[in-house]
């Protein structure tokens, strides 16, 4: 694909994304988002076969919304990780409009599971990591705590973005990582853990 329809994609993708975070897919009118975008219908239509597959793909984008912080793998990155999606989740719309038509998926008329199974995946890279480094207690079945941490997660975050639009969900993030740490750390780790809602991407540092 050239260059310009690469660019062309991306503004259309993001133009999408703040339709959809607005309204909603039901709301979301093709109109608008060429508007925003300033193309033509057809300039849409050659990206993208229809609004479903343009709400799709916004879905399934939001892995690749967010750069990870830095850090080596472990414990403390998944935190850190955890973190930065809730402050993310306030101002990236690309993600926010991702994670709402994922939660939204039943209502618009599909179904896919695959961008929490790759949050998940994520999630499991880092908790194998600390598993490998000792941080976890020796229970802990790293396949199944990375599905739940996901579960925890889109319910904390759905139910702080009808709360107040979000803006405590870097609190509610900390709040689950500090009743989680002791089941699933031993004492010394969890310790040594630093959950910041503040800075994230300074907290291992």
């Amino acid at each position: 694909m050239q260059q310009r329809a690469v660019e062309t994609r991306q503004l259309i993708l993001e133009k999408a994304a703040e339709v959809f975070d607005e309204g909603g897919y039901r709301a979301a009118r093709i109109a608008d988002i060429m508007h925003r975008a300033g193309i033509t219908q057809g300039a849409l239509y050659f990206h993208f076969s229809s609004k479903l597959d343009l709400a799709r793909t916004v879905m399934l984008a939001q892995r690749d919304a967010v750069v990870l912080p830095p850090g080596p793998d472990g414990l403390q990155r998944l935190i850190d990780t955890t973190l930065l999606l809730a402050f993310e989740l306030q101002t990236n719309k690309l993600l926010r409009a991702g994670v709402r038509l994922a939660v939204e998926q039943e209502e618009i008329g599909f179904v896919d599971d695959a961008p929490y199974r790759e949050w998940a995946q994520v999630f499991r890279g880092q908790l194998e990591a600390a598993a490998k480094r000792g941080e976890l207690r020796s229970h802990v079945e790293v396949d199944r705590l990375a599905v739940l941490l996901v579960g925890c997660y889109t319910g904390v975050q759905h139910f702080s973005k009808l709360a107040n639009a979000r803006a405590d969900l870097p609190d509610r993030i900390a709040d689950l990582w500090h009743y989680m740490l002791l089941g699933i750390a031993p004492p010394q780790v969890a310790a040594e853990m630093v959950v910041n809602p503040e800075h994230p991407m300074l907290a291992a540092g």
